[in-house]
């Protein structure tokens, strides 16, 4: 996918939360974030958006910690979102291509990193938020374009999931397929699992233990916990694993 299209479902998804939010009511229960109401899902995105934007805009190249949450509430919480994600959609969209800065995912491009990842942030909370006025994820899966929810799982299974904050492990070796049924080009994932931090090829050569397979959109939600897989066959036991083990750590 191409810069402008992450942008473009930047804009779109975020947006989309802050009326969800709305609409909901900040004190009301995120149900696929059990632990939080709407002001902790807002107050998390919005600090996000601001701090993968301090990158964009200031040309940091090394980490900095995601600042503290703010104290607002309310309309004034929604107001500050906005503001937020409005200025991150404008400052990556008027960033140069040869952008140099901090990124922590291999991506082509600094760039190209922060808008996929931050799309893909938001649009995920975006479900969050809708699933607070008691809306199905499944309906939103249904408006993500299957080419962003096969970059979503890539994204996932070889970044996120690389990294040694990574908790789905096993004692013993065993062999995880991903397999997205819709989208053209690489849409099977053979993730090999172990004492050590996954390790994710864009193949379907070999046996596997488990697979989880389904149309992009949804699969990528599943992936993030919030939907059910849409097909699970082999040991079901790595679907629990990942269920109870896959939560990403942030930072």
């Amino acid at each position: 996918m191409e810069i402008a299209e992450f942008i473009h479902i930047l804009d779109r998804e975020g947006r989309a939360l802050a009326d969800a939010a709305a609409a909901a009511g900040v004190d009301a229960e995120v149900p696929t974030c059990p632990d939080w109401r709407v002001r902790d899902l807002v107050r998390h995105t919005g600090t996000v958006h601001r701090w993968a934007r301090s990158f964009v805009a200031e040309g940091r190249t090394t980490p900095r910690p995601v600042d503290g949450l703010p104290d607002l509430d309310g309309a004034e919480l929604l107001d500050w979102f906005r503001e937020g994600h409005r200025l991150l959609v404008e400052t990556l969209g008027a960033a140069p291509p040869d952008l140099e800065c901090w990124q922590f995912l291999p991506a082509p491009s600094p760039l190209t990193f922060w808008a996929r990842r931050q799309a893909h942030e938001t649009a995920v909370h975006r479900v969050d938020a809708e699933s607070a006025l008691k809306r199905s994820p499944e309906a939103f899966a249904e408006d993500l374009p299957a080419a962003f929810g096969a970059d979503g799982i890539d994204e996932l299974l070889t970044g996120m999931h690389k990294r040694a904050k990574s908790r789905v492990r096993t004692e013993e070796p065993r062999v995880l397929r991903v397999r997205a049924t819709d989208p053209a080009g690489d849409a099977v994932w053979t993730v090999r699992l172990s004492a050590e931090p996954p390790v994710t090829e864009r193949n379907a050569d070999g046996e596997a233990d488990c697979e989880f397979s389904g149309p992009a959109a949804p699969l990528y939600l599943a992936l993030w916990n919030r939907l059910p897989f849409p097909a699970v066959t082999g040991d079901t036991a790595l679907a629990t694993l990942w269920r109870e083990k896959s939560p990403v750590v942030m930072g």
